[in-house]
């Protein structure tokens, strides 16, 4: 094992990410008063280019004059690649309030990408005297992303979150599929005549998360595009908390829910790491580094993990 102590990432709930257009502004309150860990408001994708500046202008407006409680605020910036981000950024630490927490960055090809955003931001902070540091989260949405994840995540102090966007990311890799995340019909295995259908997406992720374990950031799972389906929602959700992801993002309402479901560790769960740290404890009295839980072996490995759900579990219960 390395020497180098694994950073902890940001100790804050991340189950839920909720997004809304910064073009419709009887959704903030809404969006305010729910059950979301994250709020996203959005700049990039689900605002159309005529509307970009007024979007803009309402979500400066929100950082002012909504009660956000709290919750983390996240602000979607349009892409690198658009003519729209440079004004997105000025006007969000110029004319914004402090309440913002920090930047979502899209489709992040490299670590410059993350430098020349941060290069902008601190010179902003440093202008205008601004006393809270504002965080990064980034989208993997590309080849290029994927490729070079780790450098990403290790790009900046800033950095706080990543997540997958599966559409832009599938589109990228020419992908055959219309689908945002979840089970694509065409990826599936044969046995004895049966259809099995794996995860595309697995492998993206279990990179996204490594990256961001070795860095100290948050990893997260994006979108589930059919919000009609919630057992496909939850199926995905489940795998992604398993491989390590801390959330998911909601794109409809009704997925916040769901995504608090999934990533808040259950009762039953949380007893038990409670009784495996009990166990383990008692063995260590004994001077013996393992001992027996329930039929199983439990080791120093085994509190760890322990330990992993029970944070988990009282970060949420405190927030």
């Amino acid at each position: 094992m390395s020497f180098r102590l694994q950073p902890a990432p940001a100790a804050r709930p991340n189950r839920c990410q909720l997004f809304g257009p910064g073009s419709r502004v009887a959704l903030f309150e809404k969006m305010a008063a729910s059950a979301a860990d994250v709020i996203n408001l959005d700049l990039e994708d689900s605002v159309a280019p005529s509307d970009k500046d007024s979007a803009r202008n309402n979500v400066v407006a929100a950082t002012h004059d909504v009660d956000w409680g709290r919750k983390t605020l996240s602000v979607r910036i349009n892409g690198l690649d658009s003519p729209f981000w440079y004004r997105d950024v000025v006007d969000l630490l110029e004319r914004g309030s402090e309440r913002l927490d920090q930047i979502m960055i899209p489709k992040v090809g490299c670590a410059a990408d993350i430098y020349a955003v941060d290069a902008l931001v601190s010179s902003i902070e440093a202008a205008k005297g601004r006393q809270k540091r504002i965080n990064f989260e980034v989208i993997i949405e590309s080849a290029a992303g994927i490729s070079h994840v780790e450098e990403i995540a290790a790009a900046s102090p800033r950095m706080v979150a990543m997540s997958l966007g599966a559409a832009d990311f599938a589109a990228s890799m020419g992908m055959s599929t219309t689908g945002i995340g979840g089970t694509q019909e065409n990826y599936y295995m044969l046995h004895q005549g049966a259809q099995y259908w794996s995860d595309p997406w697995h492998w993206a992720q279990s990179a996204i998360v490594a990256a961001c374990r070795t860095h100290g950031v948050l990893p997260v799972d994006g979108p589930f595009g059919d919000f009609s389906d919630d057992e496909g929602f939850r199926a995905q959700a489940r795998r992604s908390a398993t491989l390590g992801m801390v959330g998911k993002w909601a794109i409809h309402p009704k997925q916040v829910a769901l995504a608090n479901e999934v990533f808040t560790p259950s009762e039953t769960a949380v007893l038990e790491a409670r009784e495996i740290l009990t166990a383990m404890e008692e063995a260590k009295a004994r001077g013996e580094g393992a001992t027996v839980y329930k039929g199983r072996l439990v080791d120093i490995a085994s509190i760890k993990q322990a330990e992993v759900i029970v944070r988990q579990s009282e970060m949420i219960a405190a927030a």
